[in-house]
């Protein structure tokens, strides 16, 4: 097709075989969408497209990408908000005729919604770092390292010390943001009983965010980067993520860090009172 339909912070380019997504880097566009800057997507990634009256004069085009195709979306699991969704087009409700158009086009060639054998978009190329509470993560397409920070880190990790992780000894990758309570990156080495799991801080396999820490347009293209090297070299048996035993001590750092997202606006009054609820349930 060729053509190029523009809306708030991002224009599609439709392609014969694909769509190019540029994304804006003004001061408006999230975060995550000038890290990265553009995508081709292959339609054979592709499962549906739907338009949608948006908000405030707006209709919203979007594309459905199948399960597995994108690692971005893979790693990210539902999580983002619908404000940073790469695969939403925002546009002014006088191009809504135009945006039907370009969507009745694409439907015919798009591939069906079975899961994708490997990943047909491009992982984020970067970055390639970031710094969590609790440590400095770096990937270099071989091995992820945890340098743990002195004044983050747990005693745990620190007895542990830092730690390297080659990707041919990992299963997985568990994103969970940094915009929820308890957000953290963790590596599921291949080796390790789902048993042994701990807790985030007390896993030295893992990080923890927190308030400032682990954005999501910087840890979200790392946990991409890291899930679509793992998929390169071969599926292997995931390892599923236990629900964690808990201590008091654990649940009263858990509950002043809940405090916090509360204080900064991050959690509401009703999700602050639940979740506190729920920890002490546990003690």
């Amino acid at each position: 097709m060729g053509d190029v339909l523009a809306g708030f912070h991002a224009a599609w380019e439709f392609e014969s075989d694909s769509v190019l997504i540029r994304y804006e880097r003004g001061i408006r566009t999230p975060r995550l969408f000038q890290v990265l800057g553009e995508r081709r997507v292959p339609l054979a990634a592709l499962c549906g497209v739907t338009l949608t009256p948006g908000r405030r004069g707006t209709v919203v085009l979007r594309a459905e990408p199948r399960p597995g195709a994108d690692p971005l979306m893979e790693a990210a699991a539902g999580q983002l908000r619908e404000s940073c969704d790469p695969y939403r087009l925002v546009l002014p409700a006088e191009r809504e005729t135009l945006a039907e158009y370009y969507a009745d086009e694409l439907r015919p060639l798009l591939a069906g919604s079975a899961p994708a054998d490997e990943h047909l978009v491009a992982a984020p190329e970067g970055p390639q770092h970031f710094k969590a509470y609790d440590a400095k993560a770096s990937f270099d397409g071989i091995s992820v390292r945890f340098r743990w920070s002195w004044t983050g880190a747990s005693s745990a990790k620190w007895k542990a010390g830092d730690q390297t992780f080659p990707v041919t000894d990992l299963s997985g990758v568990d994103w969970r943001s940094p915009e929820t309570f308890e957000g953290h990156l963790r590596l599921l080495p291949r080796e390790q009983q789902a048993a042994q799991l701990a807790q985030p801080d007390q896993d030295p396999a893992a990080v923890v965010f927190g308030l400032g820490y682990g954005p999501v347009h910087e840890s979200l293209p790392f946990a991409a980067a890291v899930l679509a090297a793992l998929r390169a070299r071969g599926p292997v048996p995931a390892i599923p993520v236990p629900a964690p035993r808990r201590d008091p001590a654990d649940i009263a750092e858990r509950i002043r860090h809940l405090g916090e997202l509360h204080s900064a606006g991050l959690v509401t009054d009703e999700e602050f009172s639940s979740k506190k609820a729920e920890l002490l349930a546990e003690l």
